[in-house]
């Protein structure tokens, strides 16, 4: 498929403190949804109106309705229970540690879809993007590692394999909804590959008694499924991989190495979205890999610092990258979105929107 976008964002916008003070009212039952959605849905109206004057290429809703990047997940079946296990985490970054991301519930029961995930955001944003937007939804290799404990998850789902395509089957069910109800683009969120970039992630997974290159293969596998399922003709299909991205903190570091060869291989989509801002991601030589007729954006605008790269130095790493994918086949932007979680990357949303109308800037001098 021919290249659609040259300036990109990853989904997750800064949620303004209209949005934030509306959900804390909304958890303390003092507004009702109505109320909520009446707030949401001006913060988004406003995120798109910004986003046409930057000038971006495809549109977001800035994740505003959702607590976080893999939440609407959980919301949309029934077989998690709570837990006091703690899931194992090694936060790198500023500050102290961030908001939660999933480790309050794990499954303990059959999984069973109650409803869409996106339904309601996708219909929103289908009415009023003015021009090609985008929905993103979680890989299903991210819930294993944060929702399998043995001694409970194991009397349904025997090992991690099982459940990680007992949740494929789900979100295979959603990306076929989402192509056909018309979205243009639908990207998979896959921060979980970077346990097997990491060293020290790839040594906790054989404590577990996995073998990480076999769970390697799994997830690869179950993110084609996914993607399969939701190829259409003029529907763009897209995988996004970070290293961890949660107030500006981050999990795991090492280049695409050891995965690119199955994932960028293997997996289907018609473009990879690759967080490549800092040293922790290594050189782009592993582009190699990259099929012909796959687009590669290029993250190599931080979402986790305000301060603004310099826009010589964009350039100069776009030209490097060009040793092993052809100009045409590239596209720009951040590394990941600006707020994975609901509360954000320290970052001020001044200097978020200067980060896209960098982008923008650059991607319209090289791509014009």
């Amino acid at each position: 498929m021919a290249k659609a976008f040259n300036a990109e964002q990853v989904g997750s916008f800064l949620r303004p403190a209209s949005v934030k003070k509306a959900r804390t009212a909304f958890a303390a039952g003092t507004i009702d949804r109505t109320r909520l959605t009446e707030v949401e849905d001006h913060a988004i109206l406003d995120a798109i109106d910004r986003q046409r004057r930057v000038g971006i290429d495809v549109y977001s809703d800035g994740e505003f309705r959702r607590s976080g990047f893999q939440t609407d997940f959980i919301k949309s079946v029934e077989g998690y229970v709570p837990t006091n296990t703690p899931v194992p985490r090694i936060w790198e970054g500023p500050g102290g540690e961030p908001e939660a991301q999933g480790n309050a519930s794990v499954v303990g029961s059959e999984l069973k879809r109650l409803h869409r995930l996106t339904e309601v955001q996708t219909a929103f944003i289908k009415e009023h993007a003015p021009g090609p937007f985008k929905v993103t939804v979680p890989s299903p290799s991210q819930f294993p590692a944060l929702g399998f404990q043995p001694g409970l998850t194991d009397k349904v789902y025997p090992t991690r394999t099982d459940l990680l395509w007992a949740i494929a089957d789900i979100i295979k069910l959603e990306m076929a909804a989402l192509a056909d109800s018309g979205v243009p683009y639908i990207q998979v969120d896959a921060p979980r590959y970077s346990y097997y970039v990491d060293p020290k992630w790839r040594e906790y997974l054989r404590g577990l008694g996995e073998d990480p290159d076999q769970m390697l293969d799994d997830a690869v596998a179950a993110d084609k499924s996914c993607v399969d399922a939701a190829k259409r003709d003029g529907v763009i299909t897209a995988l996004h991989v970070c290293r961890g991205n949660n107030q500006s903190k981050w999990y795991a570091e090492g280049g695409y190495e050891p995965i690119a060869e199955k994932l960028f291989g293997n997996v289907g989509v018609d473009r990879l979205l690759l967080e490549y801002d800092t040293e922790r991601a290594g050189t782009f030589e592993p582009l190699r890999f990259v099929p012909a007729g796959v687009d590669v954006v290029l993250g190599l605008v931080s979402s986790k610092v305000g301060a603004l790269e310099s826009k010589d130095d964009v350039l100069r790493r776009i030209d490097e990258a060009t040793k092993y994918v052809p100009i045409d086949r590239l596209a720009l932007s951040p590394q990941c979105g600006f707020a994975s979680m609901a509360a954000g990357n320290l970052l001020t949303e001044d200097d978020q929107w200067r980060k896209l109308e960098l982008v923008v800037d650059v991607a319209r001098e090289v791509w014009g």
